[in-house]
């Protein structure tokens, strides 16, 4: 069973879509402290656009000195102070009372602002609007840790001001995700091609392709395999939504564990090409080559000191998207769909998988959340993110990039998924000698999905499931080439019917020589 582990490991990678790159009613504090020159740092703030409209810029910028009172919720105006809050912006912490009562209540001491602190995720701001019509100080909700970095940073003097500035209608971070998941899918597919050619040169007769071809058996996905693949992805994820803070971290060990396993695979297929420095040890009547020891120990320390420096936002990306990059090559290489039915079974689930619990489970749950996005956000605020995406910095500043999404993120299943569709037409490029057409239409079939999802998300500045776009450009591609060239048949069949067909001729080759030899045969 060489591929149980990755499958093990490759089913929390099924979990996530692509990200969305914006989200609603986000804005930013820009806060400014009395030193020379003064000390000035943004932080990321949720308000409802319907009630009040923020400027776009910090062109004349009004700027109003904050009043900390995160010691009170301002449920009453008996819980304030003895202090004047004329002119001031203040903020207070998140209480039982509604956000029209303190707004009420700073507004009848001549707050000019109202900051709500909080100390779990924030959440949009759903009071009626009606009741807000005597309300006109601007309301906003700040989260209670940037309250505490805002003292650190610019002392106790701070002056603030709001603005939300114009979302970016494209992030040139999805350019650098675009590459890593074409580069990921068109370099798994052809390394699983280079795995299949070398098995086929290293089986001379009959009889030991018939054993490779039973061997592989145990590292396919079958259409039931497959449907029950699917079923153990949906389970995982709602658990995933129920019990979030504690199977995080067994994830975060899955993940460590398969992806050092898969960068030392990819790693020691490259030294393996490399003809010097192979000296041996013997250890329990088995030698090993001294280099892939020292690889073994470098793949395990990299994926611990990713899991000891993981929550590291300036730096931590890159070795993430390195093992993860890994993860997916070594999974597409080392499961083989045997046929193209299998992969319209799985690909076909997998899309109904993702349009389901992003689209159709917010009529379904509580908070009118999709399962999909909150899972990947991190439910209920917690701070840990489930690592199976690519993520690439946002290079286009907004006020997205300093709330829940700094990052412009990929799920590793929007790869794995299509992936193994390229992996078996390059496969089967090689067992029909095809000149690698089926490869390269379905790569770029992949591409064109990539470009599709980015423009509708770009357009709906909405999270969308990938595979919406991805599943049906690979698979009507595949189709259309295996139509257009009259090998659906064989396509369709895949390495079984090459097998029927290599049986039969091998059978008639022994029929007319056993003929021959028989006198009735002269």
């Amino acid at each position: 069973m060489e591929a149980a582990g990755p499958l093990r490991a490759a089913l929390w990678a099924l979990l996530l879509p692509l990200l969305p790159l914006v989200a609603a009613d986000e804005g930013i504090l820009h806060a400014s402290g009395s030193g020379v020159p003064p000390v000035t740092k943004d932080y990321c703030i949720i308000y409802n656009s319907n009630w009040v409209s923020l400027p776009k810029t910090l062109d004349n910028a009004t700027f109003t000195p904050l009043e900390n009172l995160t010691s009170t919720v301002l449920c009453s105006s008996a819980e304030v102070p003895s202090v004047a809050l004329q002119d001031k912006a203040v903020v207070v912490m998140r209480g039982n009372c509604t956000f029209l009562e303190k707004a009420r209540n700073a507004q009848r001491l001549g707050a000019k602002m109202l900051l709500i602190a909080s100390k779990s995720r924030l959440s949009g701001i759903s009071d009626n609007k009606t009741d807000f019509e005597d309300v006109t100080l601007p309301i906003a909700l700040i989260r209670y840790n940037d309250i505490v970095d805002m003292q650190l940073v610019l002392g106790n003097e701070v002056n603030v001001t709001l603005y939300s500035p114009p979302l970016p209608e494209f992030d040139y971070s999805m350019v650098v995700i675009f590459l890593i998941a074409v580069f990921t899918v068109a370099l798994g597919g052809y390394w699983s091609g280079v795995a299949e050619l070398e098995n086929l040169k290293a089986v001379a007769s009959p009889g030991e392709r018939e054993t490779r071809w039973k061997k592989e058996e145990n590292v396919t996905l079958t259409p039931v395999t497959v449907i029950l693949f699917v079923v153990i992805c949906c389970v995982m994820l709602v658990l995933l939504y129920f019990f979030y803070k504690w199977l995080v971290y067994v994830i975060i060990s899955v993940f460590c564990l398969a992806s050092a396993m898969s960068l030392y695979n990819c790693l020691a297929a490259l030294i393996g090409e490399i003809p010097f420095g192979q000296c041996r040890i013997t250890c329990s009547n088995k030698t090993i080559e001294v280099r892939l020891i020292f690889l073994a120990i470098f793949c395990i320390a990299a994926a611990v000191v990713w899991a000891v420096f993981r929550n590291e936002d300036r730096w931590a990306w890159v070795l993430q998207d390195i093992l993860g990059v890994a993860f997916c090559l070594n999974f597409i290489k080392t499961l083989k769909m045997p046929n193209f039915k299998s992969c319209v079974i799985l690909l076909g689930l997998l899309l109904l998988y993702d349009v389901f619990f992003v689209f159709i489970t917010p009529f379904i749950t509580k908070n009118g959340a999709s399962i999909m996005v909150e899972v990947a956000a991190g439910p209920f605020g917690n701070s840990e993110k489930l690592p199976v995406v690519i993520r690439v910095p946002r290079l286009e500043y907004s006020a997205s990039t300093l709330c829940d999404l700094p990052f412009s993120l990929l799920g590793f299943g929007d790869i794995i998924v299509p992936g193994l569709l390229v992996a078996y037409c390059r496969r089967f490029d090689v067992q029909t000698r095809s000149s690698s057409v089926y490869y390269i239409s379905c790569t770029i079939a992949y591409a064109v999905g990539m470009v599709l999802t980015f423009i509708v998300l770009a357009l709906m500045k909405m999270g969308q499931p990938a595979l919406l776009y991805l599943v049906p450009c690979t698979l009507i591609t595949s189709s259309l080439i295996a139509w257009r060239r009259k090998e659906m048949k064989k396509f369709w069949k895949g390495s079984s019917y090459q097998m029927m067909e290599h049986l039969d001729y091998t059978g008639n080759e022994e029929s007319t020589a056993t003929a021959t030899e028989q006198p009735g045969g002269q």
